[in-house]
Protein backbone atom coordinates (compact mmCIF):
# COMPACT_ATOMS: atom_id res chain seq x y z
CA UNK A 1 0.00 0.00 0.00
CA UNK A 2 3.22 2.19 0.13
CA UNK A 3 3.20 2.75 -3.28
CA UNK A 4 -0.28 3.85 -3.78
CA UNK A 5 0.43 6.41 -0.67
CA UNK A 6 3.58 7.26 -2.77
CA UNK A 7 1.53 8.28 -5.77
CA UNK A 8 -1.41 9.96 -4.13
CA UNK A 9 1.40 12.39 -2.58
CA UNK A 10 3.05 12.87 -5.69
CA UNK A 11 -0.24 13.77 -7.67
CA UNK A 12 -1.36 16.01 -4.56
CA UNK A 13 2.17 17.91 -5.01
CA UNK A 14 2.19 18.30 -8.62
CA UNK A 15 -1.48 19.88 -7.86
CA UNK A 16 -0.32 21.99 -5.57
CA UNK A 17 2.66 23.52 -7.73
CA UNK A 18 0.84 23.88 -10.41
CA UNK A 19 -2.59 25.42 -9.16
CA UNK A 20 -1.76 26.61 -5.76
CA UNK A 21 1.20 28.28 -5.82
CA UNK A 22 0.21 30.29 -8.85
CA UNK A 23 -3.15 30.44 -8.14
CA UNK A 24 -2.68 32.10 -4.84
CA UNK A 25 0.11 34.40 -6.19
CA UNK A 26 -2.51 35.60 -8.89
CA UNK A 27 -5.17 36.04 -5.83
CA UNK A 28 -2.98 37.95 -3.95
CA UNK A 29 -1.94 40.06 -7.06
CA UNK A 30 -6.17 40.50 -8.26
CA UNK A 31 -7.97 41.20 -5.11
CA UNK A 32 -8.49 37.68 -4.18
CA UNK A 33 -10.90 36.63 -6.78
CA UNK A 34 -8.85 34.21 -9.45
CA UNK A 35 -6.58 32.96 -5.89
CA UNK A 36 -9.51 31.87 -4.55
CA UNK A 37 -10.96 29.99 -7.60
CA UNK A 38 -7.39 28.58 -7.92
CA UNK A 39 -7.57 27.75 -4.45
CA UNK A 40 -11.06 25.87 -4.72
CA UNK A 41 -9.43 24.19 -7.84
CA UNK A 42 -6.11 22.90 -6.04
CA UNK A 43 -8.46 21.46 -3.58
CA UNK A 44 -10.44 19.28 -6.06
CA UNK A 45 -7.10 18.68 -7.76
CA UNK A 46 -6.10 16.98 -4.20
CA UNK A 47 -9.16 15.25 -3.33
CA UNK A 48 -9.32 13.82 -6.91
CA UNK A 49 -6.18 12.80 -6.54
CA UNK A 50 -6.75 11.26 -3.33
CA UNK A 51 -9.36 9.57 -4.70
CA UNK A 52 -7.81 7.89 -7.09
CA UNK A 53 -4.83 6.94 -4.74
CA UNK A 54 -7.71 4.87 -3.00
CA UNK A 55 -9.35 3.48 -5.62
CA UNK A 56 -5.86 2.05 -6.79
CA UNK A 57 -5.37 0.85 -3.33
CA UNK A 58 -8.97 -0.68 -3.28
CA UNK A 59 -7.78 -2.64 -6.21
CA UNK A 60 -4.76 -4.11 -4.83
CA UNK A 61 -6.57 -5.11 -1.81
CA UNK A 62 -9.50 -6.47 -4.56
CA UNK A 63 -6.67 -8.28 -6.09
CA UNK A 64 -4.64 -10.08 -3.70
CA UNK A 65 -8.15 -11.75 -2.17
CA UNK A 66 -9.58 -12.58 -5.89
CA UNK A 67 -6.63 -12.60 -8.04
CA UNK A 68 -4.59 -10.50 -10.50
CA UNK A 69 -7.12 -10.71 -13.05
CA UNK A 70 -10.23 -10.87 -11.38
CA UNK A 71 -10.77 -7.45 -10.42
CA UNK A 72 -14.28 -5.46 -11.21
CA UNK A 73 -14.87 -1.52 -11.09
CA UNK A 74 -18.27 -2.98 -9.53
CA UNK A 75 -16.63 -4.19 -6.53
CA UNK A 76 -13.94 -1.34 -6.78
CA UNK A 77 -17.20 0.83 -6.64
CA UNK A 78 -18.95 -1.10 -3.78
CA UNK A 79 -15.71 -1.08 -1.63
CA UNK A 80 -15.20 2.51 -2.22
CA UNK A 81 -19.13 3.46 -1.27
CA UNK A 82 -20.17 4.59 -4.37
CA UNK A 83 -22.25 3.90 -7.44
CA UNK A 84 -19.95 2.11 -10.30
CA UNK A 85 -21.18 4.69 -12.95
CA UNK A 86 -19.45 7.10 -10.09
CA UNK A 87 -15.99 5.48 -10.79
CA UNK A 88 -15.60 5.94 -14.64
CA UNK A 89 -14.79 10.20 -13.56
CA UNK A 90 -11.86 8.56 -12.39
CA UNK A 91 -10.94 5.71 -14.25
CA UNK A 92 -12.88 4.88 -17.70
CA UNK A 93 -12.14 1.04 -17.40
CA UNK A 94 -10.71 -1.80 -15.80
CA UNK A 95 -7.78 -1.64 -18.44
CA UNK A 96 -7.53 2.20 -16.90
CA UNK A 97 -6.69 0.32 -13.82
CA UNK A 98 -4.65 -1.84 -14.36
CA UNK A 99 -2.80 0.73 -16.68
CA UNK A 100 -2.56 3.03 -13.27
CA UNK A 101 -1.28 0.50 -10.88
CA UNK A 102 1.29 -0.98 -14.09
CA UNK A 103 2.86 2.66 -13.68
CA UNK A 104 2.93 2.86 -10.18
CA UNK A 105 4.46 -0.36 -9.67
CA UNK A 106 7.30 0.45 -12.84
CA UNK A 107 7.72 3.49 -11.13
CA UNK A 108 8.49 2.64 -7.81
CA UNK A 109 10.51 -0.63 -9.00
CA UNK A 110 12.88 1.56 -11.21
CA UNK A 111 13.50 3.82 -7.93
CA UNK A 112 14.43 1.11 -6.01
CA UNK A 113 17.19 0.05 -8.68
CA UNK A 114 18.13 3.55 -9.18
CA UNK A 115 18.82 4.04 -5.53
CA UNK A 116 20.22 0.84 -4.96
CA UNK A 117 23.28 0.92 -8.13
CA UNK A 118 24.09 4.88 -6.78
CA UNK A 119 24.96 3.58 -3.09
CA UNK A 120 26.57 0.39 -5.01
CA UNK A 121 30.86 0.78 -4.98
CA UNK A 122 32.56 0.48 -7.19
CA UNK A 123 29.88 0.76 -10.38
CA UNK A 124 29.63 -2.22 -12.90
CA UNK A 125 28.98 -5.42 -11.34
CA UNK A 126 28.90 -4.71 -7.98
CA UNK A 127 25.90 -1.97 -8.74
CA UNK A 128 24.28 -4.95 -10.90
CA UNK A 129 24.55 -7.28 -7.54
CA UNK A 130 23.15 -4.61 -5.55
CA UNK A 131 20.33 -3.67 -8.02
CA UNK A 132 19.28 -7.73 -8.33
CA UNK A 133 18.73 -7.86 -4.52
CA UNK A 134 17.09 -4.40 -3.79
CA UNK A 135 14.43 -5.04 -6.57
CA UNK A 136 14.37 -8.94 -5.37
CA UNK A 137 13.36 -7.18 -2.35
CA UNK A 138 10.75 -4.97 -3.64
CA UNK A 139 8.95 -7.74 -5.76
CA UNK A 140 8.27 -10.26 -2.56
CA UNK A 141 7.22 -7.47 -0.44
CA UNK A 142 5.19 -6.13 -3.70
CA UNK A 143 3.77 -9.09 -5.47
CA UNK A 144 0.74 -8.16 -6.65
CA UNK A 145 2.16 -5.04 -8.11
CA UNK A 146 5.02 -7.86 -9.22
CA UNK A 147 2.60 -10.07 -10.95
CA UNK A 148 1.33 -7.17 -13.15
CA UNK A 149 4.67 -6.15 -14.33
CA UNK A 150 6.54 -9.26 -14.65
CA UNK A 151 3.91 -11.84 -15.76
CA UNK A 152 0.89 -11.10 -17.86
CA UNK A 153 -2.09 -12.19 -15.24
CA UNK A 154 -4.63 -10.03 -17.39
CA UNK A 155 -5.65 -11.28 -20.27
CA UNK A 156 -6.30 -8.63 -23.10
CA UNK A 157 -4.23 -6.01 -20.99
CA UNK A 158 -1.60 -4.48 -22.89
CA UNK A 159 0.11 -1.62 -20.55
CA UNK A 160 0.21 2.28 -22.37
CA UNK A 161 3.20 3.30 -23.53
CA UNK A 162 3.13 6.30 -21.01
CA UNK A 163 3.05 3.31 -18.52
CA UNK A 164 5.89 1.23 -19.70
CA UNK A 165 8.25 3.86 -19.90
CA UNK A 166 9.53 2.97 -16.84
CA UNK A 167 10.52 0.22 -17.08
CA UNK A 168 12.56 1.37 -20.21
CA UNK A 169 14.47 3.64 -17.79
CA UNK A 170 14.97 0.77 -16.09
CA UNK A 171 16.57 -1.46 -18.76
CA UNK A 172 18.37 1.99 -19.58
CA UNK A 173 19.45 1.54 -15.82
CA UNK A 174 20.98 -1.44 -16.09
CA UNK A 175 22.70 -0.75 -19.74
CA UNK A 176 24.74 1.81 -17.73
CA UNK A 177 26.01 -0.71 -15.19
CA UNK A 178 27.11 -3.25 -17.66
CA UNK A 179 28.80 -0.36 -19.58
CA UNK A 180 30.19 0.58 -16.66
CA UNK A 181 31.02 -3.08 -15.85
CA UNK A 182 32.67 -3.37 -19.56
CA UNK A 183 34.55 -0.33 -18.81
CA UNK A 184 36.55 -1.78 -15.89
CA UNK A 185 37.19 -4.96 -17.83
CA UNK A 186 34.49 -7.30 -16.05
CA UNK A 187 32.34 -8.01 -18.87
CA UNK A 188 32.65 -8.23 -22.77
CA UNK A 189 31.45 -5.75 -24.36
CA UNK A 190 28.70 -7.88 -26.30
CA UNK A 191 27.08 -7.90 -22.87
CA UNK A 192 26.19 -4.71 -23.22
CA UNK A 193 24.14 -5.48 -26.47
CA UNK A 194 20.56 -6.45 -27.05
CA UNK A 195 20.93 -10.45 -26.18
CA UNK A 196 23.61 -9.55 -23.00
CA UNK A 197 20.50 -7.00 -21.46
CA UNK A 198 17.89 -9.87 -22.35
CA UNK A 199 19.99 -12.06 -20.26
CA UNK A 200 20.55 -10.02 -17.19
CA UNK A 201 16.70 -9.47 -17.53
CA UNK A 202 15.89 -13.13 -17.39
CA UNK A 203 18.57 -13.69 -14.65
CA UNK A 204 16.06 -11.56 -11.39
CA UNK A 205 12.83 -12.32 -13.26
CA UNK A 206 13.58 -16.18 -13.42
CA UNK A 207 14.70 -16.72 -10.24
CA UNK A 208 11.86 -14.26 -8.73
CA UNK A 209 8.86 -15.81 -11.01
CA UNK A 210 10.01 -19.22 -9.52
CA UNK A 211 9.95 -17.52 -6.29
CA UNK A 212 6.83 -16.24 -6.29
CA UNK A 213 5.33 -19.28 -8.15
CA UNK A 214 6.11 -22.03 -5.38
CA UNK A 215 7.03 -19.80 -2.49
CA UNK A 216 5.09 -16.53 -2.23
CA UNK A 217 4.78 -16.87 1.72
CA UNK A 218 8.52 -17.09 2.20
CA UNK A 219 10.64 -14.06 2.77
CA UNK A 220 13.56 -12.35 0.54
CA UNK A 221 16.46 -13.82 2.77
CA UNK A 222 14.30 -17.48 3.66
CA UNK A 223 13.54 -18.03 -0.27
CA UNK A 224 14.69 -21.14 -1.94
CA UNK A 225 15.06 -19.07 -5.07
CA UNK A 226 15.25 -15.17 -3.71
CA UNK A 227 18.77 -16.75 -2.26
CA UNK A 228 19.88 -17.38 -5.81
CA UNK A 229 20.27 -13.97 -6.78
CA UNK A 230 23.58 -13.32 -5.25
CA UNK A 231 25.08 -15.60 -7.73
CA UNK A 232 23.30 -14.09 -11.08
CA UNK A 233 26.25 -11.17 -11.68
CA UNK A 234 28.63 -14.54 -11.51
CA UNK A 235 26.69 -16.26 -13.89
CA UNK A 236 26.57 -13.26 -16.11
CA UNK A 237 29.94 -12.44 -16.59
CA UNK A 238 31.03 -16.06 -17.16
CA UNK A 239 28.38 -15.64 -20.02
CA UNK A 240 30.47 -12.59 -21.46
CA UNK A 241 34.34 -13.17 -19.89
CA UNK A 242 36.17 -10.40 -20.42
CA UNK A 243 38.79 -11.36 -23.19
Amino acid sequence: MAEVTDAAGTAGAAGSGNAAGSGNAAGSGNAGGSGNAAGAGDRRGRRRAETKAEILEIALDLMAEEGAASLSLSAIARRLGIQPPSLYKYFPSRHAVYDALFALGQRRYRDVIAEAAARAEPPGLAQVAAAFEAGGRWIMDNQILAQLLFWRPVPGFTPSPESYGPALETRDLYAGMVRAAVERGELAPAAAGEEGLNLLASLITGPMSQQMANGPEATFDTGAYTRLLARMPALFAAAYPPS
